[in-house]
């Protein structure tokens, strides 16, 4: 044979085997190798689709039916990176399933995804794609699940919905879609979930055609803008098992039909504005396991009938206007875990039958009007976690039976008037972390068994009438964070045993009978300490500069002696420390002024120190006041004309002398902060003796400058009210002459009028105002009654309207404005609040012929008030609420000139972990309008986050045009600059803090001078550059309200004729009064963490 033969078969072999690459994919395989090769990919990912494979039947993902033919693709979890594969398979006829999920795709969803007429699955949910749904995917008839959730889809939800006769499951939740629910949806016959909740513009009503859905076992629609009333027809679906669509706007009363949803397992309807009553027939739904209706305005009693649902674990009513009594009924409710029915106005008992609800964690029934005893059968409830009740008017003793609830972690009986002592036995609960008890009426002793419980956390106490000493047992608490003990009758030492504490931040103990020595062993993590107002003796001991976490010391009224430690500088985060009304003697250390956080006060005052002021004194740049007055101290003064903070200074009744500082805030100090320094003089040679001693003023320049103010802020306001009354007069034409679509209302008080009686009153003549985000207009309605109106601008209608009804419509505070209802249509959304008739802050201090006419007893009262508001925004709720727009113009005044912020259109809440706010450098974080210009933060104009601080800083500004009588942005300040700049400048040139008091108020007493200027400080640190060194809203209340001399029966002078000594420095109060009026369960001031 020729050998060329023998060579055959080998070269026919290589030919085959060059050629595999190329023949033994088929077309589907190399269709989606294709797609593979478009990816952003490593090299491992989508690893077993190889070229070299006959059929991609066995690559990962993907399936065949019996024929060889793709029918399913399945891919999970992979960061592909690339555009939904849809062109690339167009081939694929037999494709049944298609699902590309958490797969980072981007871009739109091609039409041409119409094309695959056998599939059942279609699922791109949970990744980044943008643009419509296209209306060709309603072509697929034979399509059962269509999961487009968790993308960036725009547009409205097609109307051709209803052409997937076929359709099971609809997911079409966490996108950006808008528009209307299309009726449509109730040809969905065989439709079992359908979930498109987290598309915060879809609007509109629940359709009616819902209850056509007849098969429909989930019903998903919350964190929407639906109003409207929840449709009868929902009775119609007998197989439904959740009903969840909270957060949203529903309005009107659950309907009664409810009762016929007999499958029903889970009904979610919180956060809303539903009103009525809880219908009876939930008593038919035997399967009912989790009611959710808090924050609603639900009215009337709790419905006896729930006792009927054995099987529900859950309720939350909380934060409703519910009445009545707590149903005996729920005694039968033995698989209940959770019974929240907080902020209401319950009356009545707790009923003992909640003891056979032996399942039970939580109950949480505070801020209520349940009277009565606490039950002793509350022992029974063995898994109980959490139990509060503060806020009640609750009775007689606490049961020691709650000893036998082996799982509490969290007690809250405060503010009622439990009596008795606390019995021994709560202290077994070796899981308890939080025990809060204050202002009640308890006596006795603090049981020394309280050493047993050393999970304890926060311990709160005060407020009582206990007697006794504190047990030494408390140094067994290693965890113990916070200790508030003031305000008891309390005896003997403090014990050494507390430095066993070793958590421990926050311990006060003032206000009570303690004597005995000062520890010189605290824990060294303490960062608050007031003892004040005790009998404590002896000296500070050097140990106090171990504490270097501390910033509030507060010693006042006790008996301590000797010299003060220099170890003191070691404490370098102080920043208020108060000695005054000692014995302590020797010289003021010259350590003090090592401290450079020490900016909010120093009072030394009432005690015995002899020798000068430390020369380094002056290195103090950040005090605001100084109080060494009632000493023997010695010398000149000269050294504090250098602190370029220093606002409020007292130094009588000392021995001082020499010629008074030549400043101007020497020459404006009042007499009685000079008094009884009988070497002190002025450069005429007159000493400071307690009488007609007064410095001339040079007023006519003032009144001069006060003119030009008004003149040019009264030109600027009326260039805006023109401007104002044009753009308000087009838009109440616009408004009448465009068709009205059906309107929905929503009232919380009672209110007697018509949409009509509002819209053809919605005109120029009537506008008394403009805000961040609308007009605001004055009608009166039929009634008689005055309301303020106020419609929405076009461009902020959705998020400031939902800000405002979402905000004001879940707080309640004597100082915030009033939402009395609402109504929208397609067009226009109007909000109701009651009308306040002396206007703004802004109009009073600037309206023409007005500003002069605002006392300081007037404006302290505002802005403190203000400063209360914003101090339950930020401290007492939770989340903690951002106003976003703090300024004058938006502070109102009542008929008695008390204040009401307002305008909640720009409010946002926050985290509750402390430094977390809104981060300006994300654009879905960023508020359509951060502010008004002049009160805005510089942290809005540099991307920082957004945080309390932030509402602090405008607090700051408008303080500041309070005692200035200036706007932020008024015309006439030097160099154009700003009223913050002005201020700063004028202070660091050491010019006289009082030539920046409004002109208006001379002539005032040196006292509320001296309130003036104090009230200067607290707004000097409110306007701090950094964030972080601008103090709380609620230390700004107790600053402020230290201002003010409480002592209003004796004129000042009368107290400097007699030497007694008073505290004057603004303090850090360890307790305030809460005022909470069917607020937010949730702003529980007790339990906060915040609340000091």
């Amino acid at each position: 044979m020729p050998p060329h033969i023998y060579k055959l078969p080998f070269f026919t072999c290589l030919l085959c085997f060059l050629f595999i690459p190329c023949l033994s994919l088929d077309e589907q395989g190399q269709t989606l190798f294709s797609w593979k090769s478009q990816l952003n990919i490593s090299g491992d990912t989508l690893s077993s689709w190889n070229v070299a494979d006959a059929s991609p039947c066995n690559w990962v993902g993907v399936k065949c039916n019996h024929e060889g033919e793709v029918s399913e693709i399945q891919l999970k979890g992979f960061d592909l990176q690339g555009f939904p594969p849809v062109t690339f398979l167009r081939s694929l006829k037999s494709l049944t399933s298609l699902t590309l999920s958490s797969l980072n795709l981007t871009g739109v969803i091609p039409k041409e995804i119409g094309d695959f007429p056998e599939l059942k699955v279609l699922d791109l949910s949970d990744n980044s794609l943008s643009g419509e749904i296209p209306v060709e995917i309603f072509r697929l008839k034979k399509l059962e699940t269509l999961s487009l959730n968790t993308n960036n889809l725009e547009g409205e939800i097609p109307k051709e919905i209803g052409n997937l006769s076929s359709l099971v499951e609809l997911m079409l939740f966490d996108n950006k879609l808008s528009g209307e629910i299309p009726r449509s949806i109730g040809e969905l016959k065989s439709l079992e979930s359908f979930r498109a909740g987290g598309n915060k513009n879809i609007r509109g009503e629940v359709p009616w055609e819902i209850g056509n859905c007849e098969h429909l076992k989930m019903l998903g629609l919350a964190e929407t803008s639906l109003s409207g009333r929840l449709p009868a027809s929902i009775g119609n679906l007998k197989r439904v098992q959740t009903i969840a669509i909270y957060t949203s706007l529903l309005s009107g009363p659950i309907p009664d039909e409810i009762g016929d949803c007999t499958e029903l397992q889970n009904l979610y309807l919180y956060q809303n504005s539903i009103s009525g009553s809880i219908p009876t027939t939930v008593g038919s739904l035997k399967k009912l396991q989790s009611l959710l209706l808090w924050e609603n305005n639900l009215v009337g009693k709790i419905p006896t009938e729930l006792g009927n649902c054995p099987d529900l674990w859950l309720i939350d009513l909380s934060e409703n206007h519910l009445t009545g009594n707590i149903p005996r009924s729920f005694g039968r409710l033995t698989n209940l875990q959770e019974l929240q029915l907080s902020v209401n106005q319950i009356s009545g008992t707790i009923p003992e039958e909640l003891a056979n609800c032996t399942k039970l964690t939580h109950l949480e029934i505070d801020n209520n009007l349940i009277t009565g005893e606490i039950p002793a059968l509350m022992g029974n409830l063995k898994s109980l976690t959490m139990f509060f009740a503060w806020q009640n008017k609750l009775t007689g003793n606490i049961p020691g039976s709650l000893s036998e609830c082996g799982e509490l972690q969290a007690i809250d009986l405060s503010y009622n008037t439990l009596s008795g002592s606390i019995p021994k036995e709560i202290f077994e609960l070796r899981n308890l972390t939080k025990l809060l008890l204050l202002s009640n009426d308890l006596s006795g002793v603090i049981p020394p068994e309280i050493g047993n419980c050393t999970n304890l956390y926060r311990l709160r106490l005060n407020g009582n009438r206990l007697a006794g000493s504190i047990p030494a047992e408390m140094g067994n608490l290693k965890n113990l964070n916070f200790i508030d003990l003031s305000e008891n009758r309390l005896v003997g030492v403090i014990p050494p045993a507390i430095s066993g504490c070793e958590s421990l931040e926050f311990l006060d103990l003032h206000s009570n009978s303690l004597s005995g020595s000062f520890l010189g062993t605290l824990p060294k993590s303490l960062k608050f300490i007031d003892f004040s107002d005790n009998s404590l003796t002896g000296p500070l001991p050097p140990g106090i500069g171990l504490l270097t976490e501390l910033t509030k010391l507060n010693l006042a009224k006790n008996q301590l002696s000797g010299a003060i430690p220099r170890e003191i500088s070691t404490c370098l985060s102080l920043q208020l420390l108060n000695l005054g009304d000692n014995a302590f003697t020797g010289k003021i250390p010259d350590e003090l002024s090592q401290i450079p956080s020490l900016a909010i006060s120093l009072n030394l005052s009432c005690n015995a120190f002899v020798g000068e002021i430390p020369a380094r004194f002056s290195d103090l740049k950040n005090l605001g006041v100084l109080d060494v007055s009632h000493n023997r101290l010695t010398g000149k003064l000269t050294v504090l004309s250098d602190m370029q903070n220093l606002v409020s200074l007292n130094v009588s009744f000392n021995d001082f002398s020499g010629e008074l500082p030549d400043t101007p805030f020497f020459k404006k100090l009042p007499l009685s902060d000079l008094a009884s320094n009988k070497g002190l003089y002025i450069s005429d040679g007159i000493s400071t003796r307690p009488d007609g001693l007064t410095y001339s003023t040079r007023r006519s320049s003032a009144v001069k400058l006060g003119i030009s103010v008004l003149i040019a802020v009264t030109a600027v306001l009326v260039l805006l009210a023109v401007y104002t009354l044009v753009r308000a007069r087009a838009a109440g034409k616009q408004l009448l002459d465009e068709e009205i679509d059906s309107w929905d209302v929503t009232l919380y008080q009672k209110l007697d009028f018509s949409i009509d009686d509002i819209v053809k009153n919605l005109t120029s003549a009537n506008v008394i105002g403009t805000g961040s985000s609308g007009v605001v207009y004055r009608i009166t309605i039929p009634s008689g009654e005055t309301l303020a109106v106020k419609k929405m601008w076009a461009r902020e209608q959705s998020d400031a309207f939902n800000s405002e009804i979402n905000t004001l419509g879940s707080i309640r505070h004597r100082n915030i404005v009033r939402l009395l209802g609402w109504c929208s249509n397609r067009n226009l959304k109007l909000l109701f609040y009651d009308y306040l008739p002396n206007g703004s802050l802004s109009s009073r201090l600037h309206g023409a012929g007005k500003g002069g006419g605002v006392s300081w007893e007037a404006r302290y009262d505002v802005v403190l008030g203000v400063a209360h508001a914003l101090a339950y925004l930020h401290h007492d709720c939770l989340p903690a609420i951002i106003h976003g727009d703090v300024k004058a113009m938006n502070v109102l005044l009542g008929p008695q000139f008390e204040p009401y912020l307002a305008d909640f259109g720009l409010a946002r809440t926050v985290s509750g972990k402390p430094d977390t706010g809104i981060d300006l450098s994300k654009p879905s974080s960023r508020p359509p309008l951060a502010g008004s210009y002049g009160y805005m933060a510089p942290e809005h104009g540099s991307m920082q986050r957004i945080t309390e601080k932030s509402d602090v800083y405008s607090y700051g500004v408008v303080l500041l045009e309070v005692l200035t009588g200036k706007h932020p942005l008024d015309p006439d300040l030097p160099g154009g600059a700003h009223l913050v700049k002005w201020v700063r400048d004028h202070l660091a040139e050491k010019k006289d803090p009082s030539k920046l008091l409004d002109p208006r108020l001379d002539g005032r007493t040196d006292t509320i001078m001296h309130e003036m200027l104090q009230t200067l400080a607290v707004a000097f640190l409110c306007v701090s550059n950094k964030a972080s060194e601008r103090p709380m809203m609620k230390d700004v209340v107790a600053m402020l309200t230290e201002i003010r001399d409480i002592d209003v029966g004796r004129s000042e002078i009368d107290k400097i004729k007699d030497g007694s000594c008073g505290s004057k420095e603004p303090q850090v109060i360890s307790h305030e009064k809460i005022i909470i009026a069917h607020g937010s369960s949730n702003c529980s001031f007790a339990f906060s963490d915040d609340s000091v």
